[in-house]
This record gives C-alpha cells, structure tokens and sequence, in this order.
C-alpha cells in the first residue's frame, strides 16, 4: 500500500521532465563521442546522465536538498571509479582521459538535472560539447607546431660512450661540465658497452632546457680522450 501511497502524479512529471532532460542532454553529448567514434559513445554518456539523475531525483524527493547533496558527492566519486576504467595506457601513451572527464561532464549534467536545475543542466552540457568540438582544432594546432625546447619541460638523458679504462675520469668531466652550464644531474648509471666500452647514463632534474647549451656539453665531452661518442635526448616520462 505504501507503493501506491507514494504514486504523486506532481512528483512523477517533476521525475520525467528530470530524466527526459538527462536523456536529451547525455545522449547529445553521447552522439559527438559515437561519431568520433570513442570507446564510451551515444548509450554510455546518455544512460551516465540518465542514472546520475535518477539517483539525485530520489534523494532530492526522500531526503530534500540536502540529500540530493549527499548523493551528487557519491555520484562524483562513482563516476570516477567508470572513468579510470576508460583510461588505457599502453607504455609511454595514455589514451582515455577525454573520454573519462566527457562521462564526467556527462554525469554533472544528469546531475543538474535531477536536482531540477534545467536551465544549469543545458548550460553544462554545452559546455561540454564546446570542449570536445570548438577546442579540438585549437589541440590539434598546437601539437603540430614544433616543440620548443626552451619552453619544454620533459627528462633530459645524457649519453656518453667510451673506453672502459677512461669512464671514472669521464662520468666526473660529464657531471662537471652539466654543472657548469646549471644542469644539475640527478642520476648517473654506468653500464657495459660492447667488450671494452662503456655506456655512462646521466639523468637531469626534469627542467627547461636550452639545446645548444647541451649541444654544447656534446662537443666538449666527445673532444675528451678515451670518449667515443656522447649525445643527449629527451622524453616525457620516466
């Protein structure tokens, strides 16, 4: 009898205007993601932004306000969890993050929407729309362009290849003149090169770096006696 009890016809249209705008909104943002064609398309974002707005529509009717307030929070947490299982990485590549913080965006306007914020919850999702749509020629602009290695912040390696009898005399000249220049080396690795060679491995502290002022190090180290080769390189992660 409570079942029927709580039927209120006035709640029930407040759910579905709720639920019909979450539909809407989620499966508009799902549809930019399926013709993309990203692993969370048209059905993942529209049914995140239906279930996130059926959960804070029940709290906000059982509990008032403060207890759709409760949920969002857990609403928040729980889509993490669905995001970090869209982030892929695959050695140095991550791939996902857009697709994790879109079922986020996905989420808030569900949100929006079954606490009965209409208007926030069409405002969200364009927004959300305009990120993945009029950013992406900006992104893609900007990593055609050439890095800068003056601007640049990645893990610079400093190689240097010589005789085995000369690397002591070797590693200190290569930590000395790194030093010289206010490169500080944060790591140095010596390692086998061939029969009668060695390999010395030095890692700065991630740091802008000027690359002529490395080139620089190159010249003066391969001119050292004993030195076979030496070069440096740089890359994004450890």
């Amino acid at each position: 009898m409570e079942a029927i009890n709580n039927i209120n016809p006035a709640s029930l249209l407040d759910t579905l205007v709720s639920l019909v705008t979450a539909f809407a909104l989620g499966g508009l943002i799902g549809i930019e993601r399926q013709i993309r064609q990203r692993t969370a398309g048209l059905r993942t974002n529209t049914l995140v932004a239906v279930g996130s707005a059926v959960f804070v529509d029940m709290a906000n009717r059982l509990g008032g306000h403060d207890g759709a307030v409760h949920v969002v929070a857990y609403v928040v947490s729980g889509i993490g969890f669905l995001g970090a299982g869209a982030i892929m990485k695959e050695g140095a590549n991550v791939t996902g993050l857009n697709t994790a913080a879109t079922l986020w965006g996905s989420a808030a306007v569900g949100a929006c929407a079954g606490a009965d914020l209409i208007g926030e919850a069409v405002i969200a999702a364009l927004f959300v729309l305009a990120s993945n749509t009029l950013l992406r020629p900006v992104v893609n602009r900007i990593n055609r362009r050439p890095v800068n290695e003056e601007a640049s912040e990645a893990i610079y390696r400093f190689y240097v290849i010589c005789q085995r009898g000369s690397q002591g005399d070797v590693r200190e000249k290569l930590v000395e003149l790194l030093e010289a220049v206010n490169y500080p080396v944060r790591d140095v690795e010596q390692h086998a090169f061939g029969q009668s060679d060695a390999e010395i491995e030095a890692t700065l502290y991630a740091t802008a770096v000027d690359s002529h002022e490395l080139d620089k190090v190159v010249a003066l180290l391969e001119a050292q006696r004993g030195v076979l080769q030496a070069f440096w390189n740089s890359s994004s992660e450890e």
